[in-house]
């Protein structure tokens, strides 16, 4: 009767020694950074459920799966918050990195973020930033500002035509994006009204010229007439 009953009771120990070694592993305390911030552990799987606040992160290798509790996704993947528990959920397949299933906030390589989509080219009516791969709106062309002063040579003075200058500049379509645009200029061609300080009037020049011309004229006159 003794060996029957030793044997149940090192069975019924063994067993027990069993359910102890389980929940050691369970309360994630003795399998060091393998299970940390895990509610419930093994080292088959890892993590199954997390602390609160902390998302479940399962890493899959072949037909094997792994949790890991961490405190944000890593890049490729997004948070979901639910009553249970918080888990990593992987980003769609043309995006690098995501806010949430359907809004990306970084492309992979060859396509282009637009308003959360990552597409393989840039809608119609906008362009591509070159170092973010952001489909941003075309410019769109400001009012004309005013004239320019008239200058010939660098100076605002003196006489006959010269130049006046006026710009608008093509800035984005919505202020909130940083697409750079060209400032579009035109110019034309103006008469300069005023005179340099000591500069006499051309017209007035030429008008002197012509009236001591007439007068010579008119001296030569008489003197002709006498001789004949």
């Amino acid at each position: 009767m003794r060996a029957p009953l030793c044997l149940l009771l090192l069975l019924a120990h063994a067993v027990d020694m069993l359910a102890l070694y389980r929940r050691k592993k369970q309360a994630g305390t003795g399998l060091g950074g393998n299970c940390t911030g895990c509610v419930i552990c093994s080292e088959e799987n890892g993590c199954s459920t997390c602390q609160q606040r902390l998302f479940l992160f399962i890493r899959r290798e072949g037909i094997r799966q792994y949790g890991k509790c961490v405190h944000d996704c890593p890049l490729g993947f997004f948070g979901i918050r639910g009553q249970e528990a918080n888990r990593c959920k992987k980003c769609g397949a043309t995006c690098e990195s995501c806010f949430s299933q359907d809004f990306c906030i970084r492309c992979k390589r060859r396509f282009h973020l637009y308003k959360g989509k990552c597409l393989p080219t840039c809608p119609p009516g906008t362009l591509t930033h070159q170092s973010t791969r952001e489909c941003q709106e075309e410019c769109e062309p400001s009012p004309w500002g005013s004239w320019s002063p008239c200058i010939h040579n660098g100076k605002t003075c003196g006489s006959g035509w010269g130049l006046e200058t006026r710009v608008r500049e093509a800035g984005p379509a919505k202020q909130e994006e940083t697409a750079s645009c060209r400032v579009l200029s035109e110019s034309r061609k103006c008469p300069i009204k005023r005179l340099c300080p000591g500069e006499r009037n051309p017209r007035q020049k030429n008008r002197k010229d012509r009236r001591q011309r007439k007068d010579r004229k008119l001296e030569r006159r008489p003197h002709q007439r006498g001789s004949q």
